[in-house]
C-alpha cells in the first residue's frame, strides 16, 4: 500500500502480515498490496468490532508526571529561561495538567508556551531563536533531550503498565482481531515504552503501530486514526479506540470511530461527551464485553458519586 498523503515524509508506521485470522475463516479477496494486510471479516469472534486501537500515554502506562519531570530537567539542564524568568523554566503539576489536557505531542507543548511566555534563552543553545528555523532547531534540541531522560525513567524499572492493558491486547488478538497502538508522542519514545512495559514480543507482535512522527497533525485532529483504519484495510466505525482524555476522545470521533475512555487522575473531571464508555481502568474490562457493546453507557464517575 502506498503511504497515505496524510503522513510525514518519515513515516515508518508498521503493518504486520496477514496472520491472525481465527480457524476456518475467510475473509472477501482484496486486490493488489491490500491482500497483504491484515483484514478481519464481521463474522470474526470479535462480532462486527474490526480494531482495537490504543493511545500510548495515559492508556498503556500513567505518564503525565513522568513527562513533566523530563520537561523539567531539560529546561535545567539546558538552563532554558524565559522573558522576565527568574530561573530555568518549571512546569508545575497544576500547570502540566492544563497544558497536556489541550494541546497534543512534545514539541507543540513547548512552541505553546513558549508562543505565549516569550521564546526563550538558553545557557548552553544560546539566545532567543530569532527565525521560525531556529526556534524549530531549539525545540527539536529539547525534544531529543527530553525523549532520552523520560526513557531514562520509563527505564529505571519503576513504571509498569496500566492493569488490564497487556490481557486486554492478548484477547483481542486472540478472537483475530488486530490490535495498534497510535501515539502523538515521539516515536523513540513510544517504542521503548512498548517494549519496556508491554515486552519485545508483544510489542512486535502489534499489528500497526503509529507515533506522533508519523503524521503531519497531532491529536486531536483525526490524522493519525483516519491512516491507521486505511493502513490496517478496516472500517473506521467498527474501530474501538481507548483513550483518556478529551483531546484523544475528539480525535477518535473526528476519525468516525466508537471510543472508550480510561481517565487518569488529571483527566478524570473532564468531559467525555460522545464517548461509549468512561472507566476508571481496564482492569476487569474484558474484550467479549467491549465486542458485543456490554459497556456502553457505561460512566465509573457516576457509580462512584453514587456510592460515596
Amino acid at each position: 500500500m502506498a503511504p497515505n498523503s496524510a503522513c510525514s515524509p518519515t513515516c515508518c508506521c508498521r503493518v504486520l502480515p496477514t496472520k491472525r485470522l481465527a480457524a476456518g475463516q475467510q475473509c472477501g479477496s482484496a486486490a493488489g498490496a491490500h491482500s497483504r494486510r491484515l483484514h478481519v471479516c464481521a463474522a470474526a469472534s470479535g462480532g462486527g468490532l474490526q480494531a482495537l486501537i490504543f493511545d500510548c500515554d495515559g492508556v498503556i502506562v500513567e505518564s503525565e508526571d513522568i513527562h513533566r519531570m523530563a520537561y523539567n530537567a531539560t529546561f535545567q539542564h539546558f538552563d532554558v529561561r524565559c522573558p522576565g524568568g527568574d530561573g530555568p523554566v518549571v512546569w508545575t503539576e497544576e500547570y502540566y495538567d492544563d497544558l497536556q489536557n489541550r494541546v497534543g505531542g512534545g514539541k507543540p507543548k513547548m512552541r505553546h508556551y513558549f508562543s505565549l511566555n516569550g521564546w526563550p534563552t538558553s545557557g548552553v543553545l544560546g539566545a532567543v531563536p530569532s527565525s521560525e528555523e531556529a526556534q524549530a532547531r531549539l525545540i527539536d534540541a529539547l525534544q531529543d533531550w527530553k525523549t532520552e531522560k523520560y526513557k531514562d525513567i520509563i527505564g529505571s524499572g519503576q513504571v509498569a503498565a496500566r492493569p488490564g492493558v497487556v490481557r486486554l491486547m492478548g484477547e483481542a488478538q486472540a478472537a483475530g482481531v488486530p490490535v495498534a497502538v497510535c501515539s502523538a508522542a515521539t516515536k523513540s519514545a513510544v517504542e521503548f515504552v512498548l517494549g519496556s512495559l508491554l515486552g519485545q514480543e508483544r510489542f512486535q507482535g502489534l499489528d500497526l503501530f503509529m507515533a506522533g512522527d508519523d503524521v503531519k497533525e497531532k491529536k486531536p485532529d483525526p490524522t493519525i486514526y483516519k491512516v491507521a483504519a486505511q493502513r490496517l484495510g478496516v472500517d473506521p466505525a467498527a474501530c474501538l479506540v481507548i483513550e483518556d482524555s478529551t483531546i484523544g476522545l475528539a480525535a477518535a470521533l473526528g476519525a468516525g470511530m466508537r471510543c472508550l475512555v480510561t481517565y487518569t487522575s488529571s483527566t478524570r473531571s473532564q468531559d467525555f461527551a460522545g464517548a461509549d464508555s468512561v472507566v476508571a481502568s481496564l482492569d476487569g474490562v474484558t474484550f467479549e464485553e467491549l465486542a458485543r457493546g456490554a459497556l456502553v453507557g457505561k460512566d465509573d464517575r457516576v457509580a462512584a458519586a453514587t456510592s460515596a
